[in-house]
């Protein structure tokens, strides 16, 4: 599933820059992730980036985008192949 900045966000930033599908952008209060961008970082790293890094746990599962690892997988994949088209 995609993941879900939360209103616990204190817009620090530093889970723009560990975002490899760069899904995370500034919203008016705090940051935002893509669900159409996120993989939970399936395909680059084996945990969140994001998650990792935040200091006030902030992010969360989105529960409004359920995925499976192969669904993300998949998702990485598509991403990908844009990049390189």
């Amino acid at each position: 599933m995609a993941l879900l900045i939360n209103d616990l966000c204190i817009a620090c930033d530093v889970c723009l820059a560990a975002c490899p599908n760069k899904a995370i952008s500034a919203g008016e209060d705090i940051f935002y992730i893509n669900p159409d961008l996120c993989t939970e970082c399936v395909g680059h790293h084996a945990v969140s980036q994001c998650v990792k890094v935040c200091p006030v746990r902030a992010i969360t599962p989105d529960p409004d985008h359920q995925e499976s690892k192969d669904q993300l997988q998949a998702k990485y994949e598509r991403l990908q192949a844009l990049k390189a088209a």
